[in-house]
């Protein structure tokens, strides 16, 4: 791996494209709790519920989805998971198409795929969400390649924006993050490789060694410090 900038050189950086230190850390927000206690008491529903909206999310209009997604809790039970998996596939074939929801077959099938995830899980004693709280940090693309393989069409971003949203401290692979690590030569493959995707957690959990900032705080700091993303500040 080619040298890696602190967290101080990243956050001086980044305090000097958008207005000083103190409205960089007002950007930065606040620390992910470190227990995850509350993520780990989200009930399984809630998280087939931000798993669906996120695969419905993605390639379209945020807006529509959110706009109908009251229509999606009421046609698919509330995202039950022992609802869900009790439909017989025709009865999935008429929800897909009906015009209250999007109507994507293809992606109403993960409904159904990922609530079958959801539920191995809790046939192995716990929760989803306790599954998730308890994911260590320092292997956070270890949680993104269990969605990947075990659910459906969690890959790329997808898995990532619905476990933040669901309030799994996690980095998120943005154009500009990606753009400061092949900068940096940290990768040179595909964003995706393994290799790739091992090199930018070993840089991650050595900011983490530097700081108190989660990773979330730590994405948002590299993203603040690449790419064409000024404040402009009157003097």
């Amino acid at each position: 791996m080619n040298e890696l900038e602190s967290v101080a050189q990243l956050f001086a950086r980044a305090a000097n494209r958008k207005g000083g230190e103190q409205a960089l850390q007002q950007l930065l927000g606040e620390p992910e709790p470190a227990n995850n206690q509350a993520l780990a008491q989200l009930s399984d529903d809630r998280i087939l519920s931000e798993f669906t909206k996120k695969v419905f999310q993605s390639g379209f209009v945020l807006r529509v989805v959110e706009n109908k997604w009251a229509d999606f809790e009421e046609s698919f039970f509330n995202f039950d998971i022992e609802k869900i998996l009790m439909m017989p596939e025709e009865m999935l074939e008429r929800k897909a198409a009906d015009p209250k929801i999007i109507r994507n077959y293809n992606k109403v099938k993960t409904i159904v795929a990922n609530a079958q995830m959801i539920f191995e899980q809790a046939k192995a004693g716990q929760t989803f969400a306790q599954f998730i709280a308890q994911w260590p940090s320092d292997d956070i693309i270890g949680l993104w390649a269990y969605l990947k393989n075990h659910g459906a069409r969690l890959g790329g971003n997808t898995g990532p924006y619905a476990l933040r949203t669901l309030g799994k401290d996690t980095f998120l692979l943005t154009r500009d993050i990606e753009a400061y690590f092949r900068a940096h030569k940290i990768i040179d493959g595909g964003l995706q490789s393994k290799k790739s995707l091992q090199a930018i957690q070993q840089s991650f959990n050595k900011w983490q060694q530097q700081c108190d900032y989660s990773l979330t705080q730590l994405s948002r700091l590299v993203a603040f410090a690449t790419g064409d993303n000024h404040i402009q500040v009157e003097s």
